[in-house]
């Protein structure tokens, strides 16, 4: 059973997107909060059509609602989205936002969990020059894809995962480092791995022509070649999960992590990310731990595939030096996301 959560008016294109996803398989379309089933332990879709100025009102009352049962509301549930938009604008940003609030919620994601139509369906053109489809042909081919995914999708524990932490911060001054540290106290039944991205280690995405990109891919490495090529990418392809650890610059994930994600087209060429899942430490100065968040949905859970738990962030604000360690009962949270990320990705009992 897919659970559509498809609330205000929506288009004729997305309506024909919705029924393309659910095609084959048992649905119930959710459309206002006065309907909520209970939604732990289910597949959701969110459609969702976009206004003028990119908010669904109806929507965000039925987050709000699912918000009031507690941040376990969708426990155990996985999503997917369909999101269209008359304008060129606010389905990525949308979505991101949308997949954060259920994070919060309880709620993982598939790889890939979006498809996304814009005005026009403009944004179809590029998967025209692989496929002999219109835009509109392409748009529910994708759908019904997504909804085939999200529909099936299971994800794939395993015994003693190894876990990849990636960070370009100085251990002697950085408030998340600190944090990381004591989250990885509880570490246990895993292979736990460290990448230092040095200030310029790591030089940002070239952007190579696709067939350069995946003539490099095929042999395994890159225009740049380097540390990204040798040591990097090779840990990344090994891993199970991967750990985003990411101080607040400016509301925005530092250069230095941003060059890696840029940089991992090369890898995500010749293999899926579907099985790796992400995690973050974020501490910001004063706020904008989200902003940070969404941006990581937005890149590694939205364009690149991996899957991302339920709780995929701990989020933490630390100002001057050593200050997180003054935050009250911090301790506590690190272990209990690190016995999260254990949880998440491990295979506790084996027997």
């Amino acid at each position: 059973m897919i659970y559509v959560i498809m609330a205000g008016e929506p288009s004729p294109q997305l309506i024909n997107m919705m029924e393309a996803a659910t095609k084959g398989h048992k649905f119930r379309v959710i459309k206002d909060e006065t309907e909520l089933p209970n939604l732990q332990n289910v597949k959701i879709l969110f459609a969702i059509e976009l206004g003028s100025l990119g908010f669904n009102i109806s929507l965000l009352k039925i987050l709000s609602v699912l918000s009031s049962r507690g941040n376990d509301a969708l426990l155990g549930s996985v999503g997917a989205l369909l999101v269209h938009s008359k304008s060129d604008l606010y389905t990525k940003s949308t979505a991101a936002h949308i997949i954060f609030m259920a994070n919060q919620l309880g709620c993982s994601f598939i790889g890939h969990p979006l498809v996304e139509a814009i005005g026009g369906l403009k944004n179809f053109k590029t998967w025209q020059k692989r496929l002999n489809l219109s835009l509109e042909e392409i748009s529910l081919s994708l759908s019904g894809q997504l909804g085939a995914r999200l529909a099936q999708f299971a994800y794939k524990k395993i015994e003693n995962p190894n876990i990849v932490a990636l960070h370009s911060s100085s251990r002697a001054t950085s408030n998340t480092l600190s944090l990381w540290n004591m989250v990885t106290e509880s570490l246990n039944n895993c292979n736990l791995d460290e990448l230092y991205i040095k200030n310029g280690s790591v030089f940002d995405c070239y952007g190579c022509s696709y067939k350069t990109c995946m003539q490099f891919a095929q042999e395994s490495s890159c225009f740049y070649g380097g540390v990204m090529t040798e040591t990097i990418l090779p840990t990344i392809e090994k891993a199970d999960a991967l750990v985003w650890i990411c101080p607040n610059y400016n509301d925005s994930i530092s250069s230095n992590l941003m060059a890696v994600i840029n940089r991992l087209t090369t890898l995500y060429r010749i293999m899926d990310f579907y099985d790796k899942a992400i995690f973050a430490v974020i501490v910001s100065g004063n706020s904008g731990s989200d902003s940070i968040a969404r941006q990581l949905i937005d890149a590694l859970n939205i364009n690149k595939g991996f899957y991302l738990p339920p709780y995929f962030a701990i989020m933490e604000i630390a100002n001057d030096l050593g200050a997180i360690l003054r935050v009250e009962g911090i301790e506590e949270k690190a272990r209990d996301f690190g016995e999260h990320i254990v949880k998440s990705v491990t295979i506790l009992d084996a027997n």
